[in-house]
C-alpha cells in the first residue's frame, strides 16, 4: 500500500498548495523533505491570509521568510470591523509588497481600512486590484491624482466599497491598461455618472454591474453608446426589459453575456426576445442565465436551438453570488 512517502515532489507539492498557509508552515517540521517542498516557490505563488487575524510581526514574517518574489497573487483580510486595537494595513507594508514582491499581479483586500493608506504605495507590478467591503480615502481615485500610478492595472474589482461614486469612476481613466470593471454594490454611483463614465472609458472590455442601484436598461443603454469594443458583460436584471436588451443588437465584438436574477418583472425579456436579440451579435459565443427560473425549462431548449454557435448556460444561480441581491 503506497504512502505519502512514495508519492513524487510534484504530487506532494499539489496536495500542499490546498492547506491553509499556517498548516504549510507546520508541515514543514515532519521531515526534511517536507520542509523542502514547503520551500518550493511553487507552492508561494498564490497565498490566501483571509482565514487569519494576524499580527504585523507574523505579516512580516511570511513576507521574509516564504512570499518575497515568489509570490504571484495575495488575498489579505484588514479587520475593518474588529476593534481599533486590531492589526490594519499599513503604507508601510503596502511599499514593502511592492519592494520585496517583484512579481506580484494580483491582490485582493478584504475589510480592509485603506483610508490612511495612500494609492501611491501600492504594488506598482499590480495587473489585477479587488475591493472587497473596504473604506477608501476620498482622493483614492480622483482624476487630478498622480496619471503614472499604477501603469500597469487592467483589472479593479470595487465590491461594496461605500466610498466610491461617480466622480471615483471618472477618475478612473487614469490607469491606461484598465481593460477589465467590476462594480459590485456600489450604490453612490449615479445613471448619469455611469453614462458619463463610460464615455471616457471606451477602451474596456469587460464590464460587470451587479447588485447596485442602476437599472440594467440605463447600464445597457451606457455600454451601446460607449463600449463598442466591449466583449464581456454581466450584469443583473434589475430593471431589465425587452427594449432595453435591444440596444445590444449589432454589438461588433460581444462575445459573452451573463444576466443574472433573481429579481424577475413582467418587463423581463421572454426566452424568444433575448434570443432575437442576440442573433443580431456576430462574435456571441456564450450566453449565461442564472437565477431566473429558468433552468429545466423550456427557456433553455429554446435558446440552445437557436443559438447553435452558442454555449448556452441555465442554471440556478450560485450560494456564493446570493449577496448580491441583499
Amino acid at each position: 500500500m503506497a504512502t505519502f512517502a512514495d508519492l513524487p515532489d510534484s504530487v506532494l507539492l499539489e496536495i500542499f498548495s490546498y492547506l491553509p498557509v499556517r498548516d504549510r508552515i507546520r508541515i514543514s517540521r515532519v521531515c526534511h523533505r517536507w520542509k523542502r517542498l514547503v520551500d518550493d516557490r511553487w507552492l508561494w505563488r498564490h497565498v490566501d491570509l483571509t482565514l487569519y487575524t494576524m499580527r504585523p510581526k507574523v505579516m512580516w514574517h511570511l513576507l521574509r521568510r516564504y512570499m518575497a518574489s515568489r509570490l504571484h497573487s495575495l488575498r489579505m483580510g484588514g479587520y475593518l470591523f474588529s476593534g481599533s486595537q486590531a492589526p490594519q494595513l499599513s503604507p508601510a507594508l503596502m511599499r514593502a509588497l511592492g519592494q520585496k514582491c517583484p512579481n506580484l499581479k494580483r491582490l485582493c483586500l478584504h475589510v480592509a481600512n485603506l483610508s490612511m493608506v495612500p494609492i501611491t504605495s501600492l504594488p506598482c507590478t499590480l495587473k489585477t486590484l479587488e475591493l472587497h467591503s473596504c473604506e477608501i480615502s476620498m482622493a483614492w481615485l480622483l482624476k487630478e491624482q498622480d496619471p503614472t500610478v499604477l501603469p500597469l492595472l487592467e483589472c479593479i474589482v470595487l465590491d461594496r466599497v461605500p466610498a466610491f461614486r461617480d466622480e471615483h469612476l471618472q477618475g478612473l481613466t487614469r490607469f491606461r491598461a484598465l481593460r477589465s470593471l467590476v462594480l459590485g454594490g456600489t450604490y453612490r454611483v449615479t445613471e448619469t455618472g455611469l453614462d458619463m463614465g463610460l464615455q471616457e472609458l471606451s477602451y474596456l472590455q469587460r464590464l460587470e454591474v451587479l447588485g447596485c442601484t442602476l437599472s440594467a436598461d440605463s447600464t445597457l443603454l451606457a455600454i451601446s453608446r460607449h463600449l463598442r469594443d466591449v466583449r464581456k458583460i454581466r450584469l443583473t436584471v434589475r430593471g431589465l426589459s425587452a427594449p432595453g436588451l435591444s440596444v445590444l443588437e449589432g454589438m461588433p465584438a460581444l462575445e459573452s453575456l451573463c444576466l443574472l436574477g433573481p429579481l424577475i418583472t413582467p418587463e423581463m425579456p421572454s426566452p424568444h426576445e433575448i434570443l432575437s436579440s442576440c442573433l443580431t451579435m456576430p462574435k456571441l459565443r456564450v450566453l449565461e442565465l442564472q437565477g431566473l427560473g429558468w433552468e429545466g425549462q423550456e427557456a433553455e431548449r429554446i435558446l440552445s436551438k437557436g443559438l447553435p454557435h452558442c454555449m448556452v448556460i441555465v442554471r440556478a444561480c450560485p450560494k456564493e453570488s446570493m449577496d448580491w441581491w441583499m
